[in-house]
């Protein structure tokens, strides 16, 4: 519980960073902030091979997701060096996102059906959040097709990382008193 709080905080201000700073063109609010907030996670982890590990299969997700929704030609990023792959500042909340998920987010590993059902419901609200409150990202009409092709590439993705942080945390340690159940 004493991560809790950092852990889900900090990923909000990587959040926030990203998109105020894509918004006006730039990629180092997400970098820095993505970077401190990762080095921090990483530091105080139980688990860091596990984060470590949680971090690069997001960041491969993240090619595979928001590459897919920039190549439909329904989502454009702003701040994207290349038009069909995902910018920097994505990669960086991919990253940040990462950190969650043996914390804040560590949640979402005890119900098979609830990674998917966040992925496709809750994750096009922090896209649909970053377009209309700051700019950083657009949808072509109509918007629900961006938001389905994100919403449907989260859902797997985080159904995917979810089993990989279920299989790889520690188990729960043995309870003091023999015979006692765990």
């Amino acid at each position: 519980m004493r991560r809790f709080w950092p852990n889900l905080l900090g990923n909000q201000l990587v959040w926030l960073c990203s998109v105020a700073g894509a918004a006006r063109g730039w990629q180092w609010p997400a970098l820095v902030a993505a970077t401190l907030y990762v080095a921090s996670q990483l530091m105080t982890s139980a688990q860091p091979k596990l984060d470590l590990r949680l971090m690069w299969l997001a960041l491969a997700c993240a090619w595979l997701v928001d590459a897919s929704a920039a190549a439909s030609g329904t989502v454009r990023y702003a701040a994207a060096p290349l038009g069909w792959a995902p910018p920097p500042w994505i990669l960086a909340l991919w990253a940040a996102f990462a950190m969650t998920l043996t914390t804040s987010m560590a949640f979402l590993q005890r119900h098979l059906a609830w990674p998917p059902l966040f992925g496709l419901l809750l994750a096009p609200l922090a896209y649909l959040s970053a377009a209309r409150g700051f700019g950083a990202v657009h949808f072509t009409a109509p918007a629900w097709q961006g938001l389905l092709v994100l919403g449907a590439g989260w859902g797997v993705a985080l159904s995917l990382l979810c089993r990989v942080a279920r299989r790889g945390s520690r188990p729960a340690p043995p309870s003091s008193l023999a015979g006692a159940p765990p």
